[in-house]
């Protein structure tokens, strides 16, 4: 008894000793710049949203946020720097983690998402916008269904690469309307939202920050938004859900700060609290809410958690409509 008492007692005090050690860790953190990786082209979602919170990170802290695209494999490469950088808290990603829970159901990656990173905390939800190139003939999403059975393998789908959130929202919408269309996949939302307004693709689902400055000038023709509910900002334009019947069709950008796994748990806990105390602030808000963002700010285990049930969720839309690639 005496000897399991001392063994228990032992890893108790080591226990104490590393919470101590990570405890001053935080302290001391940041006390050099930090790199905030994020795995898409320029003038995206996540883009947006790193040079927004990375200037204000640096106001709080007095330590330069950098941040660095590292566009390609559908975030992978982006993703795959940060789960192999040292976990100490100074290499982040932002991203669209729609990216971490459906991509891995159809490539395989360089990293386990369950092993890997240390989530960090959603920062927002944003619906997808369903929109079309002006020159298409639809104005809604029925006559958009209508032409595509009509056309069937005629319309050109942009999409962020095989396996991103964009690309199957798209899956998700022609398996449950019976349409069939291209992929035109490309190197983040800002590209593909190039490809449509060009004309090399056809229609769209891609992220309301980015998109909805393009719909405004009239470069893209809006037809729907991905989420549960009507857009207050967007009051006029119907669901994905309401214009087809589908109650349960939901996607959207969820935008997230993830760390290396093994980042020391204090310094998880102060970039959550900073980032959403940042969230909080009239300026940054305000900019949220016009951009039709829904602040989310998790804690680092409900992200987790998050990425549990939306990984059972797109896996089973990946092996209905056969991507998994080998």
């Amino acid at each position: 008894m005496g000897a399991k008492f001392a063994i228990v007692a032992r890893a108790a005090a080591a226990a104490v000793l590393v919470l101590a050690a990570g405890t001053a860790l935080a302290q001391g953190y940041p006390a050099k710049p930090i790199r905030m990786i994020v795995p898409f082209a320029p003038g995206g979602t996540s883009d947006i949203l790193a040079r927004l919170f990375g200037p204000k990170l640096h106001e709080s802290w007095g330590q330069p946020v950098v941040v660095e695209n590292r566009p390609g494999a559908s975030g992978n490469i982006g993703a795959e720097l940060v789960a192999k950088s040292p976990p100490d808290g100074y290499t982040l990603a932002l991203m669209d983690v729609g990216n971490l829970v459906i991509t891995p159901s159809v490539l395989p990656v360089p990293f386990d998402i369950g092993k890997d990173f240390a989530p960090v905390t959603i920062i927002m939800y944003s619906p997808h916008l369903l929109a079309v190139n002006p020159g298409l003939p639809v104005s809604s999403v029925a006559d958009l269904v209508k032409y595509a059975k009509a056309n069937p393998g005629k319309l050109n789908y942009g999409s962020t690469g095989l396996g991103s959130a964009p690309h199957l929202a798209g899956v998700l919408f022609a398996q449950s309307q019976g349409l069939t269309w291209v992929d035109v996949p490309a190197k983040g939302g800002a590209d593909s939202i190039l490809h449509v307004m060009s004309g090399q693709a056809d229609v769209l689902f891609n992220g309301m920050v980015a998109t909805l400055p393009h719909v405004k000038s009239g470069k893209l023709k809006l037809l729907a938004v991905s989420s549960d509910a009507r857009v207050a900002s967007l009051a006029d334009v119907p669901t994905v859900a309401e214009a087809t019947g589908m109650r349960d069709f939901k996607t959207g950008t969820y935008q997230g700060v993830l760390a290396p796994a093994g980042t020391p748990a204090p310094i998880v806990a102060k970039l959550q609290a900073e980032i959403a105390r940042i969230a909080a602030l009239p300026d940054v808000k305000e900019k949220l809410v016009a951009l039709g963002a829904d602040p989310v700010l998790n804690t680092p285990a409900q992200f987790a958690d998050w990425m549990k049930s939306e990984s059972a969720k797109w896996a089973a839309v990946v092996k209905k409509a056969n991507l998994k690639v080998q």
